[in-house]
């Protein structure tokens, strides 16, 4: 069993570059509002909103390259998906996960335990008991963290923004058992295809919660499967240069013209219609080498933060629950809060670029190394 080429692919790193960005901008200016910002004079209002506001489709980006690299990955590595080891997949995709994960379950843990405000559990205002955290981090640790929430709400700051991690560990459980089960690569195809006609469904018929038209199963399932059906159709559909080109335009341009036009509205088709936009841009992203930016570039920046990705998803919120202590919601003003902001986006960068470093990256090796065997 062979493991699949290093090389990364500066397109993939850049999607999700700009998607955790846009999730940082969203969660910061939930507590300290941007567009009442000095960004307020850099666009117009309703441009500024609609890019602040709309960060929710980062996550939907996030599925979608998910989806399509484990994938691709998998082609790579057993030539076909059948082919793949159940035993060898989980012992990956747990090597990769559960190290940083438990490291940030144990901060936000251990701080609401001391009371510390952002990192406590609440029910409508009012302090849950301390052992609520046992079921919220089982829930978190067991992928049903989604599930919870539609059952009692919002409930913790900082743990509520896992429940994405909750969708993507559901798909890899499940993912490596319908390879094997379903054999042949026409019946996945047929399973993504379903999964893209039941999501915007679903979600149409949920359109006025959230917690379920945003953040159930079905309602995400299907950006996954827009990033499954590209990496498959990639073995029967070749494109030229000049019509991946324009379907890259075309793509780029439909992603930014549906995330300006908002979720609100459009909760069952937007989704989609991003999941789709962001599949096309994905086609052949592995065909070149990975391209290296300027050293000081900001595409080189937004790379190193899709390549950092997890590590911020993670950790960000757990820098931005303890500002928020510090400086209360309500209580900023206004000519600080782009500087705010700015710290906020340097200390999640230093925590995730430590946290991968120093926990991540080697626990992921020695784990593998126990874990996978040849």
């Amino acid at each position: 069993m062979q493991s699949p080429p290093t090389t990364r692919s500066a397109r993939v790193d850049f999607l999700r570059g700009v998607a955790i960005v846009v999730v940082l901008l969203l969660h910061f200016s939930l507590t300290y509002p941007l567009s009442d910002s000095p960004l307020s004079h850099l666009l117009p209002a309703r441009w500024l909103q609609a890019v602040i506001g709309n960060g929710n489709y980062g996550v939907t980006i996030f599925f979608v390259i998910s989806g399509f690299l484990i994938t691709s990955n998998n082609l790579l590595r057993y030539g076909r998906l059948a082919n793949v080891s159940l035993r060898h997949f989980y012992a990956l995709r747990f090597s990769r996960i559960i190290p940083p994960l438990l490291l940030a379950l144990t901060v936000i843990v251990a701080l609401g335990m001391l009371d510390v405000p952002s990192f406590g559990n609440s029910d409508g205002g009012q302090p849950m008991p301390a052992s609520f955290f046992v079921v919220a981090v089982i829930s978190v640790l067991t992928f049903w963290h989604n599930v919870l929430m539609e059952r009692v709400g919002y409930f913790n700051y900082c743990l509520n923004i896992y429940w994405s991690l909750s969708v993507e560990e559901v798909f890899y459980l499940t993912f490596p058992l319908a390879c094997i089960l379903l054999k042949r690569d026409r019946y996945l195809i047929a399973v993504c295809a379903a999964a893209i006609v039941v999501g915007p469904i679903y979600r149409g018929l949920h359109r006025d919660d959230e917690l379920f038209f945003m953040y159930g199963y079905l309602a995400c399932f299907d950006a996954i499967a827009f990033g499954c059906l590209t990496a498959l159709c990639e073995r029967y559909i070749r494109l030229s240069p000049g019509v991946l080109r324009l379907t890259r335009i075309a793509a780029g341009v439909g992603l930014v013209t549906v995330y300006l036009a908002g979720i609100e509205g459009h909760e069952a088709g937007g989704f989609s219609l991003i999941a789709l936009f962001t599949a096309l841009l994905l086609v052949h992203a592995f065909d070149a080498p990975d391209r290296v930016w300027p050293r000081f570039s900001p595409f080189r920046v937004v790379g190193w933060f899709g390549r950092k990705s997890y590590e911020l998803y993670l950790f960000h919120i757990i820098v931005l629950a303890g500002m928020r202590d510090l400086v209360p919601k309500g209580t900023l003003q206004y000519a600080y809060k782009l500087p705010y902001f700015v710290l906020f986006v340097a200390l999640s960068a230093v925590v995730a670029g430590a946290v991968s470093r120093y926990v991540a990256e080697p626990l992921n090796s020695r784990l593998r190394e126990v874990l996978v065997r040849p």
